[in-house]
């Protein structure tokens, strides 16, 4: 029977050419594919519908053994008891785009079963076999083609390909709108091993040795899938409408540019690797989608086009294990979020310290004025809440940006006016946005905490052990912590009733390793690598009590804080005389 189920979070796998991607259980089947672009309407969507949804599914007698990717490649390799089936997207400088499939000999019979659905499952598709032996899938927007080593047949709306005993196999599907070459198993050989040079060089610049070198790697490995190389944006995942937890309708599509997100991941990635072309194409990347949209200030994500990206959308779909809404698109794209545009400054200075000269200064300093005029106003924070209040990580962020960007200023009067709003900024705060107790609130007002809070050492805002983040740390350890790892604080949700949050999880992690307490930091880190599959991916969050992972994925947000703390962990353990 064809594989139909959904699979679970963990259990899925990556293959992509820095366009888009697909996503893949450890049974083969891939449930999740947007061609030519992370944000395209979906054609298999099995992974938020089990009805309706696309699918490709490779269907033998053999269990599932092992996978893993071939050396520091994206091509996965799924080794079952009987044979092996090697998934790749066409990179770097070859014939063939789209999705590779090739399945050694096996002593029974393979089968693709292929299910195709336009517009995120919605609409069918129209399959027409031609006499060469390919098939043309003609959706609403696009024609696709489909290829193989052995014959097509179809079935209802299920092409299937039988590879029989003894036989090695290839199915190629391609999107591409120009002449597609005459495959072949050479041809289909060539591109693998094109495909693996290519992403042995990319993934050469990992040059990191040291605690959790893997992890680096993985992490890396995520952050590049995700990465957007015609514009060079970088996702916060690669899907939509993963939910965040059960019956609470937290659903979101998380296929965009986030300025936060991008320029966090940034920073990591210098830090960790060193300075490479993704790291700048940052930057080039705002400059025009801020020119495109002729804007005074950042919206808090832009689209892989550089737009603003589009409003809430929700579609008709069952979703994953019947969570609803699924949607496109995001209602946040008009917030005011001073902390994204800090962050921006942050990855900027951390690109001059690497690069002669300044890059993209025009707009870095435009940034830099927009937060030093508008940093006394009200925003909707790093969790994009519905309310605006004076966040205090926004504030804090704020100040240390400019103080941070003062350093590359062009002239005393740029200078000046950056210091004097990050001092105005860290008296507001000092007045404002403490509890009663001595610890930074959420907000100005509030006598809660929040896990960000973790940060502002890292951040070199105040000393690790100063008595505001004692008091601080010990109120996050008291309200926020759940088994060994962290929920954030919400003022529009009960963040109790989602995932604990595994980037802020890790930012503890960070704020311990700043205290020299290293034994807590890996604790921590451990912890969190415990909702790591496979093959080293990271969603949003994680249940405690189950170990099921929840949110988007892969989540950009949390593989950077995991580079970010790892980096800040080798540095410490150098400094004990650890390593």
């Amino acid at each position: 029977m064809t594989h139909r189920e959904q699979p679970e979070i963990r259990d899925l796998g990556i293959i992509g050419d820095q366009k888009t991607c697909a996503l893949l259980d450890n049974n083969g089947t891939i449930s999740w594919y947007c061609p030519e672009r992370f944000d395209t309407p979906a054609v298999c969507s099995l992974l938020l519908d089990v009805e309706q949804g696309g699918f490709w599914a490779v269907e033998s007698e053999a269990a599932f053994q092992k996978r893993g990717y071939l050396g520091r490649s994206s091509v996965l390799r799924t080794e079952f008891a009987t044979f092996t089936l090697t998934d790749w997207m066409p990179y770097g400088n070859d014939e063939l785009e789209g999705i590779c499939r090739l399945t050694s000999e096996s002593p029974t019979a393979i089968e693709h079963h292929i299910k195709l659905r336009d517009r995120n499952g919605l609409d069918r598709v129209d399959v027409k076999l031609r006499d060469d032996g390919s098939a043309l899938v003609i959706g609403d927007r696009q024609v696709y083609i489909l290829l193989a080593s052995h014959p097509l047949q179809l079935d209802d709306e299920t092409i299937r390909i039988k590879i029989p005993s003894r036989q090695e196999g290839w199915v190629h599907f391609s999107s591409s709108k120009e002449k597609i070459p005459v495959v072949n198993t050479a041809l289909i050989k060539k591109s693998l091993a094109g495909t693996l040079s290519a992403w042995e060089e990319k993934l050469a610049m990992v040059d990191y040795t040291g605690s959790y070198e893997n992890q680096v790697v993985n992490s890396c490995r995520a952050i590049c899938l995700m990465t957007h190389i015609p514009s060079g944006g970088i996702v916060a995942a690669a899907t939509t409408s993963l939910p965040e937890g059960y019956g609470n309708g937290r659903n979101y599509d998380y296929r965009f540019v986030w300025l936060r997100d991008s320029a966090m991941i940034v920073s990591a990635h210098i830090r960790a690797i060193g300075m490479t072309g993704d790291a700048m194409a940052f930057l080039r990347f705002l400059e025009q989608a801020k020119e495109k949209n002729q804007e005074k200030r950042f919206a808090p994500f832009y689209d892989l086009e550089m737009g603003v990206a589009p409003s809430l959308e929700e579609l008709p779909l069952r979703g994953y294990k019947g969570e609803q809404p699924v949607v496109i698109g995001n209602k946040a794209n008009h917030q005011l979020q001073l902390d994204a545009n800090a962050n921006v400054l942050l990855a900027a200075k951390l690109i001059y310290e690497k690069k002669e000269g300044k890059p993209q200064w025009s707009m870095v300093e435009k940034i830099a004025d927009f937060v030093a005029d508008n940093w006394q106003e009200k925003d909707h924070g790093i969790w994009e809440e519905t309310t605006k209040q004076h966040f205090t990580s926004s504030k804090v962020i704020a100040a240390k940006a400019l103080e941070f960007i003062a350093v590359h200023a062009e002239t005393e009067k740029q200078k000046k006016k950056w210091h004097e709003a990050a001092s105005n900024i860290r008296k507001f705060v000092a007045e404002n946005c403490l509890t009663q107790s001595g610890a930074y609130a959420v907000y100005a007002g509030s006598q809660h905490v929040d896990v960000t809070a973790a940060l502002y050492p890292v951040w070199l805002y105040c000393e690790p052990g100063s008595n505001e983040m004692r008091v601080t740390m010990q109120e996050i350890e008291a309200t926020l912590k759940e088994g060994t790892l962290y929920h954030r604080r919400l003022e529009c949700f009960d963040s109790n009733k989602e995932g604990v949050f595994l980037a802020a999880s890790l930012w503890v992690a960070q704020y311990y390793v700043t205290q020299g307490n290293l034994d807590k930091a890996r604790t921590i880190i451990d912890a969190t690598l415990e909702f790591a599959n496979d093959l080293g991916y990271l969603a949003e969050e994680g249940d405690v009590a189950t170990g099921e992972m929840m949110g988007n994925f892969p989540q950009t947000f949390v593989h950077a804080s995991l580079m970010g703390v790892i980096v800040d962990l080798k540095e410490a353990e150098k400094k004990q005389g650890i390593a």
